[in-house]
């Protein structure tokens, strides 16, 4: 009898054996009879190991066991190596034990009980001879590599010790049984201690000699492969890839990875396309058979042929790739061909968005939608979208973003103070959107995306406890990356927002009855969304580069009234680049394959962001903050009181909410003054400082045509002539449109300009 059999004869055995091979007993060292604390379970060599859970010492129970009969030499077997013949492991189910064996030809003819299912019968004991004859490989090459038959829990098992690269034995696994059972792969099991590498690693010299390696899954396939003169390593189970790993691989030419038509060889196949071994894979999928077992086992003479040919089909892992990506390029072309040639695919984006249920906000929409395709630049346009509560900046950028696929952006209602830091998700060419800028809580936040914003990375250096104590560990984040926000506060943090171009939905009654209007009617007709969709995947793969021919002269007629001007015009150049890479299909290409934008995609972008930008430097009043100081002014002048909120609201015909973001931005800007000290009680509003007149900041498209026409006529043509009628006077100057005059193109054929 086994030494295991001896101990549970004498045991309270409670359950077992599990997957592994244990047991679990009622420890006969101490009288808990409640819990099962003693696991027993059976070594290589056949020892019996004990331990108990509950805090008994090995001599506590082995003391217990010897009241019972049970010797310390009863827990060794009598040859040291192993197990006698014709025993097997009872099925231990209940505290009542009655051990059963198998003896002799009654075993053979029977079958063995397979130890990790209690009653079911297990396949014929896995010796080498039989794996040998299974694979249809000789037994003394077999042997010759190392394995050989042992005995594991009351069965045999094939011992593969898997050697390092200078020939040590670093991990041994058992193969149990040579086929899968119809109640799970139970095959294998690693010894207690293993850490799995590639199998094979010792062959590396011959490896690297011959310059290529088969990669497979599994041993068996290496033994296959060997015994037929080529180099392979074994990757033991799909799931176990290590991205370290590809340093085993550091010399080797070519990698040859032998795919299996499963779920498990697709996990392999990502797994190594995303290691560092990607530049020289080759995938090779063999015809007709699983693995390279079975392709050998279905006609060893034609074994050679038939991988040869295999091989020959595998292209590497880069021209794949390459290959997928220009029949996807291809097929996206066609998908959005009609929509890439619309003359101005922005109207027509805000004319979908309309009929998908977006009341109004067109000039919102397109900006946003500008916005989101600048991401494929190297600088990116980040917006904050304004209003009050339940203005509809969520519904509205949600419906934008619908327009987009979703490797373009990320979304999060918040985000933790070092997410930017931590997560794992890609934001490269990306845009982050936070829905309520409260969501970026925190000072450190906000820092670090202030950092991804200006640098287009994060790199965040930290400390973190390792094996080998503290030590710093430092994080990047490559970007660029865009921002999409949201938020009811008038400004943000004063250094995030000179990073945004900020836009404010409409909050009018007028835009209210349009929104009440579109809820009554509903949504008119869904967007075929494919054609938007294939547009800008088709752009990720399209020309990136743009030249602009008049951003110089449109930097001259810029003034230069304020230093967050060289923020905001970058953002201006940024978003004409983003509407010519949009159009590019009706754009030319200069003689380096960049497209060349021209002055409809100037038109464009000023159309949206003119007033935007000059109120960003506070050149200008918003139109709404503008009719609040009026409308105190007027209050005010009508009987010389202090002017509320309500006042205003009722003035304006708006609802309080919006009365009260005008009033607030104006008294920020010192356009109004409020004389009541306690925030508890009503506003009570004079005028402030004087409204200033307004500064166009971006210069018409007049003015760079007439720049245009001087440069291309050596400064003899004159410039278009005033279009507000005025005759010019001043010696040729005429009004440029905001508050500066331009002059006559100088001998250069630049164009002056005096404010």
């Amino acid at each position: 009898m086994r030494p295991l059999e001896r101990v549970l004869e004498v045991l309270e055995v409670d359950r077992g054996p599990d997957h592994r091979g244990e047991y679990l007993a009622f420890c006969p060292a101490h009288d808990d009879r409640n819990t099962p604390n003693l696991r027993v379970e059976e070594a290589e060599d056949g020892r019996v190991l004990l331990h108990c859970f509950a805090g008994c010492s090995q001599d506590e129970v082995l003391s217990a066991l010897e009241e019972r009969g049970i010797r310390r030499r009863d827990l060794f077997s009598r040859n040291g190596r192993g197990v006698e013949e014709g025993s097997n492991l009872p099925p231990y189910r209940t505290a009542t034990l009655q051990p059963r064996s198998v003896k002799g030809e009654d075993k053979r003819e029977k079958g063995l009980r397979d130890p990790a299912q209690p009653g079911a019968m297990a396949q014929p004991p896995c010796t080498l001879e039989a794996y040998a004859g299974a694979k249809e490989l000789p037994v003394e090459f077999l042997r010759e590599l190392g394995l050989s038959t042992v005995s594991y829990m009351g069965t045999k098992a094939v011992r593969m010790p898997y050697l390092t690269e200078d020939g040590r034995e670093g991990a041994v696994r058992l193969r149990l049984a040579l086929e899968k059972s119809p109640q799970g792969d139970n095959r294998f099991r690693w010894r207690k201690g293993s850490k799995p590498t590639l199998y094979g690693l010792w062959r590396m010299e011959r490896v690297r000699e011959a310059g290529y390696v088969v990669l497979v899954e599994g041993e068996s396939d290496c033994h296959t492969l060997w015994h037929h003169g080529i180099e392979a390593l074994g990757v033991p189970g799909a799931s176990n890839w290590k991205a370290e790993w590809a340093e085993d691989l550091e010399g080797v030419g070519k990698v040859y990875a032998v795919i299996e038509p499963d779920e498990g060889g697709e996990m392999l196949k990502a797994r190594l396309a995303a290691s560092g071994i990607r530049d020289r894979l080759r995938f090779v999928e063999l015809d007709g058979a699983k693995d390279v077992s079975e392709l050998h086992l279905s006609d060893p003479t034609r074994f050679l042929e038939n991988l040869r040919a295999a091989f020959g089909r595998a292209a590497t892992l880069i021209d794949q790739e390459k290959e997928r990506a220009e029949a996807r390029a291809r097929e996206v072309r066609e998908a959005c061909e009609g929509l890439a040639r619309e003359g101005r695919i922005l109207d027509r984006f805000a004319a979908e968005l309309g009929r998908s249920g977006v009341a109004g906000e067109s000039r919102a929409a397109k900006l946003l939608y500008l916005a989101l395709t600048s991401r494929l630049l190297e600088r990116i346009v980040s917006i904050a979208v304004k209003g009050p509560s339940s203005g509809g900046k969520t519904y509205l950028v949600e419906r934008v973003l619908s327009f987009f696929p979703e490797d373009a952006y990320y979304a999060l209602t918040a985000m933790s103070e070092r997410t930017l830091a931590y997560s794992e998700e890609p934001i490269k060419h990306r845009f982050l959107v936070i829905y309520e800028a409260e969501g970026m809580s925190g000072d450190f936040a906000t820092y670090l995306m202030r950092s991804l914003l200006s640098e287009g990375r994060v790199r965040y250096e930290t400390v973190e406890s390792t094996k080998d104590g503290i030590r710093p560990r430092l994080i990047e984040r490559e970007g660029p990356t865009g921002l999409i926000v949201t938020t009811t506060a008038v400004k943000l943090h004063p250094e995030n927002e000179t990073r945004l171009l900020s836009l404010t939905v409409t909050d009018t009654r007028g835009q209210t009855r349009n929104v009440l209007r579109a809820l009554a009617r509903g949504r008119t007709g869904e967007p075929d969304l494919k054609p938007w969709l294939a547009l800008q995947e088709w752009l990720v793969t399209a020309e990136r580069q743009v030249v602009i021919p008049y951003a110089g002269d449109l930097a001259e007629l810029v003034p230069p009234v304020a230093v967050r001007l060289r923020r905001d015009f970058g953002a201006v150049l940024n978003l004409i680049r983003a509407h010519a890479v949009l159009h590019q299909a009706t754009r030319e290409k200069d003689a380096d394959g960049r497209i060349v934008a021209t002055l409809d995609d100037y038109v464009a972008v000023r159309e949206l962001v003119a007033d935007l930008v000059s109120e960003g430097i506070e050149a200008t009043v918003p139109n709404g903050v503008r009719e609040a100081v009026h409308a105190v002014a007027r209050l005010h002048a009508g009987n010389s009181e202090p002017v509320t909120v309500a006042g205003v609201a009722r003035e304006l015909e708006l609802d309080r909410s919006a009365a009260s973001r005008r009033v607030r931005s104006a008294r920020e800007q010192g356009y109004l003054r409020d004389l009541e000290d306690n925030p508890r009680k009503p506003s009570r509003l004079v005028p402030g400082d004087p409204l200033p007149e307004d500064l166009e900041i971006l210069p018409p498209p007049d003015a760079l045509k007439a720049c245009k026409r001087a440069g291309e006529n050596g400064g003899i043509d004159p410039p278009l002539p005033p279009s507000n009628g005025d005759e010019g006077g001043g010696g040729g100057a005429y009004p440029s449109g905001n508050g500066a005059r331009l002059h006559a193109p100088d001998e250069d054929g630049r164009v002056r300009f005096t404010l």
